[in-house]
């Protein structure tokens, strides 16, 4: 769809957030929706801040847009066409949530935008939903509330009920309107230095250089929290010479946990994309034997890249079901000495990362996944050599998946010790996702 019009600044953008939400609610994953888009419409560095900030920011407000949608139209949301959804959202979000973009801006790129498109005849609609958000906006107004501690939660920090209801049985209402508004916050960008190339201050200097702000982040000693909106990381000082790589700072306390030492043997069971296994690799100094593990050839792939733009020459790959070791590799019994399991979960402490993760999960597919992670961890001991360690670590906050999970293993396997566990939670922990991790031990 070509339409651009020099009359109509910042068309290009809202059409581009659009096409993102319209992408995701057919099933795409955000990020994937978003380069898609940035590709497909050439958007410059200039303007992807901003596209990724209206669609990311409608996605994670999709249930509070829904009922401002309820209250000022005259069509409940479930009837409209979910063209005219999306776009009503793109529209809102700027009003109700972007102070600094003109109201009359925001009405009339929607409104050009639905002439052209197949849903003309809904232009009067766009208008008047939009401009009557304005007044309401202006005037002080608010939704009206809904009845229910969990449903008004759900309402106002635009999370799924069967969420809010859960975080409120593990934090209390006030703690839960905190885990959701930290859900709904633009995460920092945080990259680690690889150690084995550099250190935070010389990295800090490089950047500063070239005009890339950055501070280090308090308890990652080889982590740095850098400015948004500094145009390509790959053309970044150091990245072509593998002297850093983006991690969260929850995601970089998880590897050292397992106390890897130069020369020891080490699984990484659910590897791919690789942050975790190339930290290994750097804390080790490159000496030993990692195996890095993963379900997806694509995925393992992109881990060689990875570790060869890092420099690390310890990690080997293999494409396979972790939790099928015992068949697929039986002469492994015993063999390693630490193995770490970061096992696929809900990803429901990285929410503010991944908007569109709270409308991805059920408490079917919690349930589905805890299975999966009994599983590996079943799996897993086969492998783990007498006084070994294994670390368990999640992204996710709940319980199901992370402690009770844990005390279940260990209530099944009495030679084995619970040496740590902690949950980070993400209003709590400096700033970063959701992480949980437990540290296990087997005895000799």
């Amino acid at each position: 769809m070509s339409f651009e019009s020099a009359q109509t600044p910042g068309l290009l953008s809202r059409r581009a957030a659009w096409e993102v939400l319209q992408a995701v609610s057919a099933g795409a994953f955000a990020e994937v929706a978003l380069d898609r888009v940035f590709a497909r419409h050439k958007i410059i560095n200039e303007d992807r801040g901003l596209v990724m900030e209206i669609a990311y920011g409608a996605i994670r407000q999709r249930q509070l847009l829904d009922s401002w949608i309820d209250f000022l139209g005259k069509v409940p949301i479930k009837k409209q066409p979910p063209m005219l959804r999306w776009l009503l959202h793109v529209g809102l979000y700027q009003i109700l949530k972007m102070e600094r973009i003109p109201a009359s801006a925001v009405v009339n790129t929607a409104v050009e935008l639905i002439k052209s498109s197949k849903l003309v005849r809904l232009a009067p609609v766009v208008n008047g939903i939009l401009r009557a958000a304005v007044r309401v906006r202006d005037e002080g107004g608010h939704l009206p509330l809904v009845d229910g501690s969990a449903e008004r939660l759900a309402q106002s920090e635009s999370i799924p009920v069967w969420l809010a209801e859960q975080l409120i049985v593990w934090r209390g209402l006030e703690g839960a309107l905190k885990v959701a508004k930290a859900s709904n916050k633009t995460p920092p960008l945080d990259i680690r230095v690889n150690r084995l190339r550099g250190n935070p201050e010389s990295l800090r200097q490089a950047f500063n250089s070239v005009g890339i702000e950055s501070i280090e982040i308090k308890g990652c000693l080889f982590g740095l929290q850098v400015a948004l909106g500094s145009g390509d990381l790959r053309n970044w000082p150091g990245y072509k010479q593998g002297q850093w790589c983006v991690q969260d700072r929850s995601a970089q306390w998880v590897a050292p946990l397992l106390n890897p030492l130069p020369g020891q043997r080490v699984l990484d069971a659910c590897a791919a994309p690789g942050g975790k296994a190339t930290h290994l690799a750097e804390l080790m100094g490159n000496k030993g034997e990692i195996w890095a593990v993963d379900r997806s050839l694509k995925r393992i792939k992109l881990l060689e890249m990875n570790a060869l733009r890092l420099g690390l020459t310890c990690l080997k790959t293999l494409m396979a079901d972790a939790s099928s070791l015992r068949e697929s590799k039986p002469e492994w019994r015993g063999y390693f000495q630490r193995i770490l399991l970061d096992a696929p979960c809900s990803g429901l402490g990285t929410l503010a990362r991944h908007p569109d993760a709270r409308w991805r999960v059920t408490p079917s597919k919690v349930a589905e996944l805890v299975g999966v992670q009994e599983k590996l961890l079943e799996g897993l001991l086969y492998v783990l050599s007498p006084g070994g360690r294994i670390v368990y670590s999640t992204c996710t906050i709940h319980p199901d998946e992370n402690s009770r999970q844990v005390e279940r293993f260990m209530t099944r396997h009495p030679n084995l010790t619970l040496k740590d566990q902690k949950q980070i939670w993400p209003d709590l922990d400096n700033n970063g996702d959701g992480f949980y991790a437990a540290i296990i031990e087997l005895e000799d």
